[in-house]
Parts: structure tokens; C-alpha cells; sequence
């Protein structure tokens, strides 16, 4: 255990939900030898392990499967079954979603049980119960059946990390049956025949991309011109070619009124007195911080009209002793974020070399087909013109493990600061985007120019040399030295 503290005496830490940033918050509060307690609801891991990122990326890690085996004839692969005469049968590709599901359900749980194990191996207390804060240093637990017994615990620190839950519109009532949130997917025995999935941000675009690579027919309502609102406009226009490219609908600049259950499926009700039929209706509408009755205004925690929790850089909130972290704060709503933001936290308590947080370093990736990964500074950051910045956008077609790879659409595209190249920010649409981004992650942390990230070999062939040639093709030959950052 390196880098022990030197505390005159044992600090005590408290942690309401052991999502990412509540694991992460006692794992490190532990490593810094406090007493740690944390406390959880539902399972370590949250809602982010449980219910929402592990299993959803499981399930497209199979769609992504099935498309590899459908489009391997491009590639000169054939798959034949034979006939009792002997003549070459083509097989379907057929999803069992009912396997698929239980496999899922089971790697979740797996990691759950994993990560709770290594919180036990470090000296962490976990109680099963319902936390809710008495005042700035207590936390009071109900455990037991229908939450009859209380524990009490005082501590110099506490952090919240609760979470969020998926919104609910009271027009469209989730049932868990057809009409459905993204929770509650996983029950799901068979394919949806013809799922519509209202909304069309990140959650709405990666289960469309899912669900329609493993065979169902999908239409996706976006009551935006264009699916992914908010991302890198390119990025989300290639995303729009293959969804239709692949039979999808996109009904874009249509709002979903109500949505109803029929005999046998949905009736979606558009703004407009469109309708839709389908046979199950996927409700990505956003989601809603778990912020409500746990005391938090009481023990005079800031929040902001929606319910999310007021943080700074390093996580605290209007109370100098607590902290909050992940998607029931004010901070981007990442599981990677919520890990940085409880190790954040516990840091700056226990009084550990800090670094705040800062937005424009965050890598995030959407895990649609093909996924889009981005870094820094976005072109919609240069729109207001405070930044002088150029951008290069290279076609990923163009590079040879590509066309070895059958890869038809994505990009590599990268922002760099006049004068002195340095890389601000960077997109990869592509497949494994969320694999090919780092080396421009590190380029934007550690503030590399175009020229320095050029000088890097990569391998040939490889999709990162498309990297190397966006950088290259920014080469400044005139450079203003006073201009370097």
C-alpha cells in the first residue's frame, strides 16, 4: 500500500452509492488508510455496472458480432451449411436475444461481485441499505425489510454519489413490458419486431444501432434535425448514413407526444398527429438525479433547479466536508468521469496531491456502429471565434488497414491551435474509436503539437497511422513564436 497518509489521527470517510464514483471515492480513501463506510442500494457497480453501461455494451459487443459474421462475404468469407443432398445451404444470422440477455445479466453481475470483493480486500465497510445525510456529518442508513432498522454513521467526510434514473414522461408510462426505459431491456425474451426508440442522444442512438444490427426493425424519433444533437455535426451525419443504409427510420424534427399500448404493441403519438405502430417503444428521454428526500438541501448542499448537485473542480460542494460525484452532479455525466471525480474528491479531503478536473480533457465515446470518440475542444468551441484554431478531417477509407478491414465510413479529424499546432481537441468516428482515441487523449493532456504527435511511429498498416497522417498534413512551415501556448 504506497503512499500511505500521514494522518495524526484516522480520518473517517462516509459514501451514499457505489457507482463508479463511489468505488472509486472508497478505494482510495481506503489506499490513504481512512475508515471508509459505504453504503448501497442496489449492488456495487450502480446502476452504471448493473443496469446501464456494462450490460448495454455487451449487448452491442453481440451486435457488433453479428455484423462482423454478416458482412464477412465482403471479405471473400462464405458461411455454407450442407443439405442432406449434399448442396451448400446459407445460414441466417440468428440472435437469441433470451441467451444473449442472460449472458449479459450475468457478466454484470459478475462485475459487481468482483468490484464489491475488491472494496472488502481494501478495508472497506459496505452496508445494504438506503442512505440519506442528518446534517453535514452523519449519514443515517435504513436496512432491513421494507427499511425498518436504522444505522447511523458520523464522518469528517462524506461523499454523494447516488446517481440518476432514466425520465419518465407522464405521457408515456414505462410498463417494463413494451414500453420500456433502458433499464428495463433486459428482460426482453425474443427481438422487438419493429422497436421505436424515442430520442435521439447518446442512449437512443446507441440502442437503435444495437437493436437494429441484431435484426430488428428500428425507427428512431428525433425531435432534432438530426440524430445526435449536441456532437460533432460530421460524426453524427456519417452516423445518419449508416442507420438508413442499414433500413432504419429517422424521423427527425418530430416530438413524441404519447406513447399507448395496443392489443399487441405501441401506438407513439406525434406532435404533429402523426402516429407510429411498432411492438415495443424504447423511452431515451434522459434521466433525472437520485437527489430527491436524502437531506441534502437540509445539511445545506446546493442544487440546481433540475435536482443535480452543485460541485467545483475537485468535486466539493456548498459544504466544505462534502462531496459529490458522477451523474447527480453538475459535472459531465460519464462513468469515467465519476471514477475521476470520487478519486478527485477523496484527494483534496485527506489532503493529497490534487489536480482539478477540467472539461476540456474529457475523452468520451458513443458505442454505436461504427462508435464516435472525441477529446478537447470540439468545432462547435471555435464557432464564437475566442479560439484560432484549424481543423483537419481525414477519411478513414483513405487508409489501408481500412480497406483491408472492409471499413467503409468514419474519419479521424483533429483540432490544433494557430500558430503553434498545438492539439486541442480530436474526433475518431470509426470502429474501437474508443480504442484509437487515447494517443490523441494524451496529445491533448499533455499539450503535444501536431509536429510531436507526427514524429510518433505508427505501425503499417494500422488505423492509428491515420493519426499520423492528420498530423502530418498540419504541418505549419511559418511559425510566430510568440504565439506558443
Amino acid at each position: 500500500m504506497g503512499g500511505m497518509s500521514s494522518f495524526e489521527s484516522t480520518q473517517s470517510v462516509a459514501i451514499i452509492g457505489g457507482g463508479p464514483g463511489g468505488y472509486e471515492a472508497a478505494l482510495a480513501a481506503a489506499q490513504l488508510g481512512a475508515d471508509v463506510t459505504l453504503i448501497e442500494r442496489a449492488g456495487v457497480g450502480g446502476s452504471a455496472v448493473i443496469t446501464d453501461v456494462v450490460p448495454s455494451k455487451s449487448l452491442i459487443a453481440t451486435a457488433d458480432a453479428a455484423v462482423a459474421i454478416s458482412e464477412a462475404s465482403d471479405l471473400g468469407v462464405k458461411f455454407f451449411a450442407t443439405s442432406d443432398s449434399g448442396t451448400p445451404l446459407k445460414p441466417k444470422v440468428a440472435i437469441n436475444l433470451a441467451t444473449v440477455n442472460k449472458r449479459l445479466l450475468s457478466l454484470a453481475h459478475q462485475q459487481s461481485s468482483d468490484m464489491r470483493t475488491q472494496l472488502e480486500d481494501a478495508g472497506v465497510k459496505i452496508i445494504d441499505g438506503e442512505g440519506r445525510l442528518d446534517g453535514p456529518h452523519a449519514v443515517v442508513v435504513s436496512t432491513g425489510k421494507g427499511g425498518t432498522d436504522f444505522d447511523r454513521i458520523e464522518a469528517d467526510t462524506l461523499v454523494v454519489s447516488v446517481g440518476a434514473s432514466p425520465r419518465e414522461l407522464p405521457s408515456a408510462k414505462p410498463d417494463g413490458e413494451r414500453i420500456l426505459t433502458w433499464t428495463q431491456l433486459y428482460d426482453m425474451k425474443s427481438l422487438p419486431e419493429h422497436l421505436i426508440v424515442v430520442g435521439s442522444g447518446v442512449t437512443g442512438a446507441e440502442f437503435a444501432s444495437a437493436y437494429m444490427n441484431l435484426g430488428a426493425k428500428v425507427t428512431l424519433i428525433s425531435s432534432r434535425d438530426q440524430v445526435l444533437p449536441g456532437e460533432d455535426k460530421d460524426a453524427a451525419a456519417v452516423l445518419e448514413r449508416v442507420f438508413k443504409r442499414g433500413g432504419m427510420k429517422v424521423m427527425s424534427k418530430s416530438r413524441a407526444d404519447t406513447v399507448e399500448r395496443t392489443d399487441d404493441g405501441v401506438l407513439v403519438t406525434l406532435s404533429d398527429g402523426r402516429t407510429v405502430e411498432g411492438s415495443h417503444c424504447l423511452l431515451a428521454v434522459g434521466s433525472i438525479p437520485n437527489t430527491q428526500d436524502i437531506g441534502l438541501a437540509e445539511a445545506g448542499v446546493q442544487l440546481t433547479e433540475s435536482g443535480h448537485i452543485r460541485v467545483n473542480r475537485v468535486a466539493r460542494t456548498s459544504v466544505p466536508n462534502i462531496y459529490a460525484a458522477g451523474d447527480c452532479t453538475t459535472f459531465v455525466p460519464l462513468a469515467s468521469v465519476a471514477s475521476m471525480q470520487g478519486r478527485t474528491a477523496i484527494f483534496h479531503a485527506l489532503g493529497d496531491i490534487v489536480i482539478p478536473l477540467d472539461r476540456r480533457r474529457i475523452t468520451a465515446n458513443i458505442f454505436t456502429a461504427p462508435e464516435i470518440a472525441t477529446v478537447g475542444l470540439q468545432e462547435r468551441d471555435l464557432e464564437n471565434g475566442r479560439i484560432n484554431a484549424y481543423v483537419h478531417k481525414l477519411p478513414l477509407a483513405a487508409n489501408a488497414r481500412a480497406k483491408m478491414m472492409g471499413i467503409k465510413d468514419g474519419f479521424v479529424k483533429i483540432l490544433a491551435r494557430e500558430g503553434s499546432g498545438t492539439v486541442l481537441g480530436g474526433v475518431i468516428v470509426a470502429p474501437r474509436a474508443s480504442e484509437l482515441i487515447y494517443p490523441i487523449a494524451i496529445a491533448v493532456e499533455r499539450r503535444m503539437t501536431v509536429d510531436q504527435v507526427s514524429r510518433v511511429f505508427a505501425v503499417f498498416p494500422s488505423l492509428t497511422s491515420s493519426i499520423t497522417d492528420a498530423t502530418r498534413a498540419m504541418h505549419q512551415v511559418t511559425r510566430d513564436d510568440d504565439s506558443f501556448v
